[in-house]
């Protein structure tokens, strides 16, 4: 007697029954919605909203790692900066170290190439960016500064100043592709938020102007809080490691007889010998292997964690508008009155985190109370910058200019009380007025930085343009860090006035251009050309294609008497009759498919 099989066998009648567990049918006789259709219990609806949650935390995802990524790359470029220049400045270690290498020198063509190299930038940034796409570039641009921390393992005048000259090429590619980064994303976050929304709009359709400035304002806060920290990161080389070598304030400053208001160009009689014992080669590769693997990192985040600005057909389209287009755009917005009357604040921009970190640190800080002191002083104003960038929060209840204005009369009282105050060399009893001015000058900048990217990332929500405008404003913060080290020796008095001068054209030249919006006057913004596709694939067989140019869509949309459109066959039946080799010619009212299209050299570019 034959054992019964351990498995139903599928179609076969018998004792084992016809009809399963949920009482339908086996076999031939089952009904094919049980076995193709759709889970039972699913919900689109809950689906749906799933998914675009996983977007948004995303977003936060991508935002986050941009500004940790930006925050160990700044940290680390200025913690190394810092403490080479300190160390090539003691005598003792350039004659112990190196000999007669010449160490100034190479030090000096390095600072010309960190500083006059971005003048140029202007010229390729929005190439390299739409070449490269928004995050490559960032991943490329965190690279270089990476090469740069590389190159200090040894130190010669073809390490230092190549890659110098490198890192100048980047800086303003980096920061401008970031601003956009930030931008974007906030767009992005805004649309998966109001999905439902977009669900009966036109796919094309942007959205209401302004709809993402809550987010964008929430994401610029996010991002300079982190990026105001990397002043703090640049000190941990100082105070862990360097300050255990350096002489006390009697030493360095036993020459220094005028500091503040009164003083002259940069630590005007400062000891030429700092360290009271020289740094083992060993600690300094293990420091700077530290640095690297920061940077690192930093890569790795930029890399790994970071998801594209655009998606592939929207990164096409910016880059099939002509390069000779890209390179012209950016001059081309000049004729914009708003940006205009934003240019005055970029200068300042670039003028007042300079100002933070040589006239104040330098100029009032280490000139009264010691370079020991130097990273403390640095981490206040980091640490005040970083926390205050949270309070421009408070412009999702109030108007957009509070921010920016709030931020400009802070610095204005301080370069005013600066103008007036000469502190005493070697007397500690000024140093909380110090630290309550670096703090408080914190403020300012982050009030006037996260203020001003928003503000652009507003006014110029048209995602075609707005790498051009942030290349702008970090284009012009850098030609500001080029005046400033070009007048590093000049008179505190001097560079106070100048900075004075600067911020009081900045504010007014931002409230006329705020009045003028008020009064609405349109701004004359320049035509952004629309995508000319050269390649053929895939992504062009729809119907409705929002790409095809000018001359595809007479060629295949064209209508009218023409004869030639897509529904009236009648030119194409002449022009495919007979017998061809190769593939099948594509029928009347269908558009040949590429394979098609290669073989048979159809279209309006082989033509």
């Amino acid at each position: 007697m034959a054992e019964p099989p351990l498995y139903p066998v599928a179609g076969a009648a018998g004792p084992q029954g016809d009809e399963d567990r949920l009482g339908l049918p086996d076999g031939a006789d089952a009904p094919l919605d049980e076995l193709v259709g759709a889970y039972p219990n699913y919900n689109e609806e809950e689906e749906e909203r799933r998914y675009y949650r996983r977007k948004r935390l995303g977003v936060l995802k991508n935002v986050l790692a941009a500004s940790a990524g930006g925050t160990l790359t700044y940290g680390v470029y200025l913690g190394l900066l810092q403490m080479q220049l300190i160390l090539h400045y003691d005598e003792t270690y350039r004659e112990v170290k190196y000999g007669n290498m010449g160490l100034p020198d190479i030090d000096s063509k390095m600072l010309i190439g960190i500083n006059v190299t971005p003048i140029a930038a202007l010229l390729y940034t929005p190439v390299l960016i739409r070449f490269f796409g928004t995050k490559w570039m960032m991943f490329l641009g965190v690279g270089i500064y990476a090469l740069f921390v590389s190159t200090n393992y040894w130190e010669r005048y073809y390490t230092l100043v190549p890659s110098a000259v490198a890192l100048g090429m980047a800086i303003v590619p980096l920061w401008a592709s970031m601003g956009n980064y930030i931008t974007r994303m906030a767009q992005k976050y805004y649309e998966y938020s109001h999905y439902k929304e977009r669900d009966g709009q036109d796919p094309q359709q942007r959205p209401p102007r302004g709809s993402h400035a809550p987010y964008l304002l929430v994401f610029q806060a996010i991002f300079y809080s982190f990026f105001h920290l990397s002043f703090a990161c640049a000190q941990l080389p100082m105070v862990y490691f360097l300050n255990n070598y350096l002489y006390d304030l009697n030493h360095t400053l036993y020459n220094v007889h005028s500091c503040g208001t009164n003083s002259q160009g940069i630590l005007s009689g400062f000891n030429k010998t700092v360290l009271r014992t020289l740094p083992r080669s060993r600690n300094l590769i293990v420091v700077e292997s530290v640095l690297m693997a920061v940077a690192f990192v930093a890569m790795l985040l930029v890399l790994g964690l970071c998801g594209a600005a655009y998606r592939p057909t929207e990164e096409i389209d910016l880059r099939s508008v002509g390069w000779g287009n890209i390179f012209q755009l950016p001059f081309k917005h000049v004729r914009d009155f708003r940006l205009r009357h934003l240019t005055p604040f970029f200068i300042y921009s670039g003028f007042e985190v300079l100002f933070a970190c040589t006239g104040l640190a330098l100029g009032y800080g280490v000139c009264s109370i010691g370079l020991e002191r130097l990273a403390y002083l640095l981490v206040a104003y980091s640490l005040g910058a970083s926390a205050s960038s949270l309070l421009c929060l408070l412009g999702l209840w109030l108007p957009r200019h509070v921010p920016l204005v709030s931020g400009s009369g802070l610095h204005l009282l301080l370069t005013v009380g600066l103008f007036f105050w000469a502190p005493t060399p070697k007397v500690l009893q000024h140093m909380w007025i110090l630290y309550v001015a670096a703090v408080l000058w914190g403020v300012g900048s982050a009030l006037n930085k996260t203020g001003l990217s928003t503000l652009l990332g507003i006014l110029y929500e048209d995602k075609e343009r707005q790498d051009f405008i942030f290349t702008i404003y970090h284009w012009w913060q850098a030609v500001a860090i080029f005046v400033v080290y070009l007048g590093s020796s000049l008179p505190m008095k001097a560079k106070l006035a100048v900075l004075l001068l600067t911020l009081v054209v900045a504010m007014i030249s931002y409230l006329v251009m705020e009045q003028k919006l008020r009064r609405g006057v349109v701004p004359r913004q320049p035509r952004i050309p629309r995508p000319q596709h050269k390649v053929r694939g895939y992504r062009y067989l729809e119907e409705d294609n929002s790409d095809e140019s000018d001359a595809e869509g007479e060629r295949y949309g064209g209508g009218g008497g023409g004869g030639g459109g897509r529904g009236d066959g009648g030119e194409d039946e002449a022009l495919l009759s007979g017998p061809r080799p190769g593939p099948e010619p594509a029928g009347f009212g269908r558009r040949p498919c590429p394979y098609e299209q290669a073989q048979e050299g159809d279209g309006p570019e082989e033509q």
